[in-house]
């Protein structure tokens, strides 16, 4: 019976697993930090949605290089899913009916569309059938360094975006009628907060498929917002357990030998049961350590 992989021979090999690896976590820690929006503004379905249009715009560009060869330079997969994000995510934007059933509706239109055209498309590119897997069920094992390099700078674009306009994002997010009354571009700002959202999910759907970012995408938002007194510190606490799920659930796909998107999407759920106990035993811990008072 074959030994099972240890932990020192991961980082004996960490040459060979160091970009998916990274790759993993910086996504994880971008769409964490973007997490606590999504989650408090319920916007939960619609990262759903955004997801399966980025995964259907990849599978897109797949099907037309092989029409239009000469157009591979063009049509990339990272344009495609970078197109069809921002499309699907324009479409709620301008529709004028509040949120409620119709736009709910919407959404759910969008994400059949999304999955439903992956997988009919993905029968049409046969020799590509590896890459619409991995679109669905998130598949990070191949990441090229020039995939890490578009993470890591779509990651810092957004995060510099978003400390600069921080405070506009989060009034316009959480207070939208105060946000107005003090004269704030609201329908702009919340332009620019979904067009972040929709690049953040684009590239990182691309690399690592769909459901990997959706859980990246809520889960640590869910987790960080159980314990932080504000939501800055959610934020950051957010986009540490996104990182940190990245990261552990590339190694861990290693060490037990499961799918790689799996296994970060176990991640998610591990930390946030953690954060749950934590926040469950934490007051009982408090009452037996404090003092008792005289009767």
């Amino acid at each position: 019976m074959p030994e099972s992989p240890t932990l020192s021979q991961f980082f004996d090999a960490w040459e060979l697993f160091r970009v998916p690896t990274l790759a993993g976590t910086v996504a994880g820690a971008v769409l964490g930090f973007l997490g606590v929006y999504i989650v408090l503004r319920r916007m939960v379905f619609l990262t759903a949605a955004l997801s399966q249009c980025a995964g259907l715009g990849v599978v897109i560009a797949f099907y037309l290089r092989t029409k239009a060869p000469y157009l591979a330079n063009v049509i990339t997969p990272t344009a495609g899913a970078l197109l069809s994000t921002v499309a699907a995510a324009l479409i709620p934007m301008f529709d004028p009916t509040p949120i409620g059933n119709r736009r709910d509706a919407l959404l759910g239109a969008l994400f059949l569309v999304g999955a439903a055209g992956t997988l009919a498309l993905g029968t049409r590119i046969v020799e590509e059938i590896h890459d619409v897997e991995s679109l669905l069920f998130g598949s990070a094992v191949v990441v090229l360094e020039k995939d890490l390099t578009a993470l890591v700078f779509t990651g810092s674009l957004v995060f510099l975006i978003h400390l600069i306009f921080l405070r506009g994002f989060s009034q316009t997010s959480f207070d939208a009628t105060d946000a107005r009354v003090r004269g704030l571009p609201v329908k702009f700002i919340q332009l620019a907060l979904l067009l972040t959202l929709a690049l953040s999910i684009s590239i990182t759907t691309r690399i690592l498929g769909a459901l990997p970012v959706f859980a990246f995408s809520v889960m640590p938002a869910v987790a960080a917002l159980r314990t932080a007194s504000n939501i800055r510190r959610a934020m950051l606490l957010a986009s540490v357990i996104g990182g940190a799920s990245g990261f552990c659930g590339y190694v861990a796909a290693f060490l037990y030998n499961l799918p790689v998107g799996a296994s970060q999407v176990l991640s998610t759920m591990a930390f946030l049961a953690l954060t749950i106990g934590v926040e469950w035993v934490g007051p009982i811990v408090t009452g037996y350590l404090q003092p008792k008072r005289p009767i």
